[in-house]
């Protein structure tokens, strides 16, 4: 069966732009809260399957979405590479054994012992696709995993960060520890995702959270080239499956984006017309509402509409340009949802 977000993604023609939203699986929806009291915090829900199946469906039942994104965390991985995870209740994520030194890194475990001790992920993927199957296998499955660099950035901080202090020190006066850090981590990623692959997605997304805070003349050297080598992998591997690189914040740089991927993620601060000028030649676009517009359904429809002239109905992928909030009413959401398709229908 055809997969109308997958045919997107390699830019065929489909009845419709397809949509789903970043976070789509999230505090947003009632249904989501529920399930994640249940399990009595956020890391127990990732790794419950049969709960982390149910989240990742909720949105194709309440909101309409085109596609499933797996419901996990980025930092899934530095957890399982050995690292000392907790996720504290309005705070966030913290490492209490953030990297420093050579022998922190060197601590971690690596390659596919690391990757394969994600079993969890992996079970949920095959639950989803059961049920998917059930629905007729119309509904993609995106999996994904964060850039080496979004990755490292919490590995080093500790935490979030407004000011990458610690990693951007490091940066500039050990950048040799620095890439250590990150090709270990990314030959971790790529096994990762070559076993979400197996487990059964069709898409895989690279998300670069934290891009911006890389001064342009070295976004290459630390984060891009490391996004292109986990997708050369899986292209020389899976043809089949589209990727997706979702780089937040990088419009002065436009230009300097390369690689083997499909579909380039378009984030709220970027234009879409610069995006469609820069790239639209080469890669299908994805974007880019500005998140808070879902506040009012007059504001979402003017946006949906003014993205929907700009791109057409061809090489595009309707999405917000960042996650969901928390706040947004679900009503607002579902608007979203149906005014994408409404306007690209042909």
């Amino acid at each position: 069966m055809s997969k109308i977000f997958v045919d997107a993604c390699f830019g065929k023609q489909t009845p419709y732009t397809p949509v789903w939203m970043m976070r789509q699986a999230g505090r947003y929806l009632p249904e989501y809260m529920a399930v994640r009291a249940e399990a009595g915090n956020f890391l127990n829900l990732c790794h419950d399957p049969k709960k982390a199946c149910e989240v990742t469906l909720q949105p194709i039942d309440i909101v309409g979405v085109d596609a499933a994104i797996l419901f996990s965390d980025i930092l899934v991985i530095p957890d399982e590479m050995g690292m000392d995870l907790e996720f504290i209740k309005g705070f966030g994520p913290k490492f209490n054994d953030p990297i420093k030194t050579e022998a922190d890194i060197d601590r971690l475990i690596g390659g596919d012992e690391a990757a394969s001790k994600l079993t969890y992920v992996f079970d949920t993927i095959k639950l989803i696709k059961e049920d998917l199957d059930k629905r007729g296998g119309e509904i993609a499955l995106i999996g994904f995993t964060g850039a080496p660099w979004t990755l490292a950035t919490y590995m080093i901080e500790g935490e979030g960060t407004k000011t990458y202090n610690l990693c951007k020190k490091m940066m500039y006066s050990n950048p040799a520890l620095l890439h250590k850090i990150l090709a270990k981590v990314t030959e971790v990623v790529k096994l990762y995702m070559e076993k979400q692959i197996q487990a059964g997605i069709d898409v895989v997304q690279i998300f670069d959270s934290w891009a911006a805070a890389i001064e342009p003349s070295k976004y290459d050297e630390f984060s891009w080239k490391y996004m292109v080598e986990i997708a050369d992998y899986l292209k020389g591997k899976y043809p089949h499956i589209p990727i997706i690189m979702f780089p937040k914040g990088i419009p002065a740089f436009l230009d300097k984006v390369y690689g083997n991927f499909e579909v380039f993620g378009v984030d709220w601060s970027t234009p879409m017309a610069l995006a469609k000028e820069k790239l639209g030649d080469k890669y299908i676009l994805q974007g880019n509402m500005e998140p808070c517009r879902l506040y009012s359904k007059e504001e979402t429809t003017a946006c949906v509409e003014a993205i929907q002239d700009i791109m057409g109905t061809k090489r595009h992928i309707f999405n917000l340009g960042h996650g969901i909030l928390p706040d947004v009413p679900v009503e607002n959401a579902i608007h979203f949802v149906k005014e994408c398709q409404r306007v690209s229908k042909k």
